[in-house]
């Protein structure tokens, strides 16, 4: 039984491309909101403080500070609901949650931002390919 729910959730992941973010990068998700009958784009932007990687039901936690306020927003990494992750600039931080920024403020809340070299900069996307789900 659990061979055919993890078969079922790689067929679903198939075709879908993530960028390879990690903790401390500052990402803009494009959000797919429906207003009534017209569908638009919906931009966040924040540091990501968490990741939780479960194949189909990972999730990432973007923060954000709107009018001086906090706020956190999780999001599921393979929902259709997500259009575009990109990624604006490298986070260095040396933790797996960053929890810590919420008691932070101004510029103690800031992260220092990794030096990447030439080659590195351009975009990696991680894809999962048809021909592992097809092997399986």
């Amino acid at each position: 039984m659990h061979h055919l729910v993890q078969q079922f959730e790689q067929e679903q992941m198939v075709g879908k491309v993530v960028p390879d973010f990690h903790i401390g990068d500052t990402v803009v998700v494009k959000v797919k909101v429906k207003e009534g009958e017209r569908e638009r784009l919906q931009s966040y932007e924040g540091v990501v403080i968490a990741k939780r990687n479960r194949g189909m039901n990972s999730a990432f936690t973007v923060r954000k500070i709107s009018h001086n306020e906090g706020v956190e927003r999780v999001f599921q990494t393979y929902s259709p609901q997500i259009s575009d992750i990109e990624i604006k600039r490298r986070g260095d931080v040396n933790r797996a949650k960053l929890y810590y920024l919420r008691d932070l403020k101004g510029r103690k809340a800031r992260i220092q931002e990794k030096i990447v070299a030439k080659k590195d900069i351009k975009k990696k996307a991680v894809k999962v390919k048809e021909e592992t789900v097809a092997a399986e």
